[in-house]
């Protein structure tokens, strides 16, 4: 596995070693010691599963409770991932990084505690999994409006199109009324 850190280095790109032939391939996706080396030591609790259909946006979502460390990856189409830094005392605060995650390049994306996260579906569909660092706790949730000009994500939408939110996210606070961590 290759550790690469993206322009926000606590936020880490994995790219497996992928080995195939005509019967298809294999990967290892995950070795504890290797992750806490390169990301965190922070045990995995929750792993998580959905599917979405083209256009799909989900997040930006965080808890202030509870905080959550996500390793995502995509199993089946393609994916804009990204990171939102929420950390008062970082270096990199209000800053965001993006990573297109797919079936084909295997790769995934360690987002730590302390991040909004969210991702747009750019393929017909996909299937985002995830491991997380601590339970989901829904009266801790927040979320961020993916859309909010002064984070400024380049979210590339398919056809230019607005992508379809939950009215959960579609409420989401601007990066002013947001609630950061220290």
């Amino acid at each position: 596995m290759e550790f690469v850190k993206t322009r926000i280095p606590d936020v880490v790109l994995l790219k497996p070693k992928v080995y195939g032939d005509e019967r298809g391939f294999f990967l290892e996706t995950f070795r504890a010691s290797e992750f806490a080396e390169h990301c965190s030591e922070r045990p995995f609790v929750q792993d998580n599963h959905s599917s979405s259909g083209q256009g799909v946006l989900r997040g930006l979502h965080y808890q202030m409770e509870q905080t959550q460390g996500k390793l995502v990856r995509v199993v089946r189409g393609e994916v804009f991932d990204v990171a939102v830094d929420m950390r008062k005392s970082s270096p990199t605060f209000g800053q965001w990084v993006g990573a297109v995650l797919s079936e084909s390049n295997k790769h995934q994306l360690w987002v730590p505690e302390g991040f909004a996260h969210g991702f747009y579906v750019m393929s017909e569909m996909a299937e985002f999994v995830y491991k997380c660092t601590d339970y989901y706790l829904p009266s801790s949730e927040q979320s961020l409006r993916w859309d909010d000009p002064t984070v400024g994500i380049q979210w590339p939408l398919v056809n230019g199109e607005p992508p379809e939110v939950s009215i959960k996210d579609g409420e989401g606070a601007n990066w002013s009324g947001a609630k950061y961590f220290e």
